[in-house]
């Protein structure tokens, strides 16, 4: 399976997915142009776009996605709560998904699971490709409450270091409500390193660690403490 970072964090996320057969897009969180143009116009075999929440930073081209003609997939509830705020979204295009419950796309095999964010439902997807790799991608949740086996591939969230955020804090980087926030919005190393632990890695090719924060993480300690623990190459987008 290959991954390819468009783009990771708070001005936009976007990345492309492909097992040789299937291509799709997970979130669409820039203008349509900057996509086309990260994937040298080449955006005719995109089969779906799977969406994590309704969030800007993970929807900003999504009309455009659509209009193009491709199928998006996000959580039912966001789904409706996106119409509300913009009737533009009531597109035939965007469909909304349960989680739990499987759907193809392609030759891949697509397990939506439910997450912890500050939205009406968030999901993360459990992707898998009939060559036998599994890619698990998680992203804007403090938490996730599900196991996994199997995982050939790793494409998730550590947005901070709880050490960090109360350094930040203590020197007036960071206020309390802020921190608060993130602490039940965004997956930490800590909480990453317990998720870790709990599933089966024994088949892990590979991990991408995304959406880093701007001012409470450390790249180069994240990398290494998860390098450490599962003992596979570990990426930083």
């Amino acid at each position: 399976m290959k991954i390819n970072c468009i783009g990771s964090g708070s001005s936009g996320n976007c990345y492309h997915i492909t097992d040789g057969d299937t291509e799709i897009l997970i979130e669409c969180g820039f203008n349509f142009k900057k996509i086309q143009q990260a994937l040298n116009y080449q955006l005719k075999n995109i089969a779906a776009c799977l969406i994590s929440h309704r969030h800007s930073d993970h929807i900003k081209g999504l009309k455009e996605v659509m209009n193009y003609g491709i199928n998006c997939y996000i959580g039912e509830i966001e789904k409706q709560e996106l119409i509300e705020i913009d009737k533009r979204y009531n597109n035939f295009r965007l469909k909304g998904i349960q989680p739990l419950e499987h759907f193809r796309i392609g030759t891949f095999t697509i397990l939506p699971f439910d997450v912890q964010h500050d939205t009406g439902q968030p999901l993360g997807y459990l992707i898998q490709s009939d060559n036998g790799d599994k890619l698990l991608f998680a992203t804007d949740t403090y938490y996730i409450k599900y196991t996994f086996t199997g995982l050939t591939h790793l494409l998730i969230e550590c947005n901070n270091s709880i050490e960090i955020l109360n350094r930040n804090v203590e020197t007036g980087v960071l206020n309390h409500s802020l921190k608060k926030r993130i602490r039940k919005s965004h997956f930490s190393l800590e909480n990453l390193i317990d998720f870790i632990n709990d599933c089966d890695l024994s088949r892990l090719k590979e991990t991408y660690l995304i959406h880093l924060s701007d001012s409470n993480s450390d790249e180069a300690l994240f990398k290494k403490s998860i390098q450490r623990i599962t003992g596979r190459p570990v990426y930083v987008f």
